[in-house]
């Protein structure tokens, strides 16, 4: 009889390695004082105190004014590929308001996501969405966040459940 060998930490499995483990952080400022990249730093933070793999950080500084605009930003960010081999996307914005989301980026996004099977979760200092509004851009779930600390508590949190 063979007896197999006792491993004390089991290798990947073939259905981890063909589960996408990063989360894909789409953060945008939080007012002056928080940045793209800080935000998307905070939250990443929290993603791997969690035990998790570091997050794709997508940190979104530029301002897109119309439709064209938005989708060259995320083109020239090569998002649509990162978000096929992203677990889920996280999209962090200071405000979720449903009368500024039409044209938005946090809306293409969510769109972008939605249509490629992606799930959607969502950071905010502020929440005006009501239920149907986060039904409608597919948001798995809204966590709402104010400064570096809190940023990377929702980091947590996230990498909890998504």
């Amino acid at each position: 009889m063979t007896k197999l060998a006792h491993h004390d930490q089991p290798g990947p499995t073939v259905a981890s390695a063909l589960i996408p483990q990063r989360l894909l952080v789409a953060a945008g400022p939080f007012g002056r004082s928080l940045t793209a990249p800080a935000v998307a730093a905070a939250i990443a933070r929290g993603v791997r105190a969690a035990g998790r793999p570091a997050p794709d950080l997508c940190p979104i500084d530029a301002i897109a004014h119309d439709a064209a605009e938005m989708r060259a930003l995320l083109d020239g960010m090569s998002f649509d590929r990162r978000m096929r081999v992203a677990r889920a996307v996280v999209v962090a914005c200071a405000q979720l308001q449903e009368h500024a989301l039409a044209g938005s980026i946090t809306f293409e996004i969510a769109t972008r996501a939605r249509q490629g099977g992606v799930p959607t979760y969502a950071i905010t200092a502020h929440n005006g969405l009501d239920a149907f509004d986060a039904r409608i851009l597919d948001l798995q779930l809204v966590l709402e966040a104010r400064g570096a600390r809190g940023l990377g508590a929702a980091g947590r949190k996230l990498a909890e459940l998504a």
